[in-house]
């Protein structure tokens, strides 16, 4: 049976900080009306949480409106992931962690209404963004279908981390960004090469205009782009992802021909990395199975 997931990205505005949840649920039960079927709606960085002005103002803002992930916003978007039935990605919220961190956090919910797994950003943009930086990668599975891994717009920039979410498991790794600088078309380009070398979809979802630069996207794992917002205007895209095109290009190569998980043999040596103070082992180099994916 194919592990189809059939996705829907919100690329809308921003909802003002403070603005009550029920002006987001009416934008997903609209997403689902549009785009029956779906079974995950994604949405872009801090969708919940538009700030404007200077970025202390905006710091101001965010702080005052962080909760922990036990506070009631959690439980609130858990409740409507389950109500509706579906894989819930809000975007990222701001977190307050337990010193009085603030954590840019992805959030992921279950069908069942759980929280499964909450991503704090590890590359905040600096020097603008005001968050304390997160300490580990994230995925999580979905079951019957495959595994899910978490980065946040300026993580794509560092190859690291769409390394790691492949070799955690992730088969498809969802990018929900701000992007409001004209950097997009680069981000574009890292989008299909983060898929190429890590044989992964990309799900990369922006903000809206006129405060973000649009251009949401979908791309397979040999980099072609399967879905694209044409500009910056809001919409909603929808796409059906199989799974099964992983453990395809996986094992057949990229193009037929690129296995570059299957590089290394147990006999060769280790490479130094000076910059990580750590080594490639080739006994190390397989990525983790998911369990979704035929034995």
């Amino acid at each position: 049976m194919p592990r189809a997931l059939p996705l829907a990205l919100g690329q809308l505005p921003p909802r003002p900080a403070g603005a009550p949840l029920s002006g987001f649920t009416a934008e997903v039960e609209r997403m689902l009306l549009d785009s029956p079927g779906t079974r995950m709606a994604v949405f872009p960085e801090l969708h919940l949480f538009g700030v404007t002005g200077p970025p202390d103002e905006a710091a101001g803002v965010l702080r005052e409106a962080a909760e922990p992930l036990a506070g009631p916003r959690v439980g609130e978007l858990a409740q409507l992931a389950g109500d509706l039935g579906i894989w819930l990605l809000p975007g990222t919220v701001p977190e307050r962690g337990p010193k009085g961190e603030l954590y840019n956090t992805a959030l992921a919910f279950s069908p069942e209404g759980r929280l499964v797994a909450s991503y704090r950003k590890v590359f905040p943009w600096r020097p603008t963004e005001p968050y304390d930086p997160g300490d580990r990668f994230v995925v999580f599975d979905a079951p019957g279908t495959g595994r899910i891994g978490l980065a946040i717009c300026y993580d794509a920039w560092f190859p690291e981390v769409a390394r790691h979410l492949a070799w955690l498991g992730a088969e498809v790794i969802v990018n929900p960004v701000m992007t409001t600088t004209p950097d997009r078309e680069q981000e574009l380009v890292l989008a299909r090469a983060n898929a190429i070398a890590n044989q992964v979809f990309v799900v990369s979802v922006n903000t809206a205009g006129p405060v973000g630069t649009g251009h949401s996207l979908v791309v397979d794992p040999e980099g072609r782009v399967r879905t694209e917002a044409p500009s910056t205007e809001a919409t909603v895209l929808a796409d059906v992802i199989d799974l099964d095109d992983v453990t395809r290009v996986r094992e057949h190569g990229t193009a037929g021909v690129t296995r570059m998980w299957a590089h290394f043999t147990d006999t060769d040596r280790p490479i130094e990395l000076p910059l990580y103070g750590g080594r490639i082992d080739p006994r190390r180099w397989h990525p983790a199975p998911s369990p979704g994916a035929a034995s």
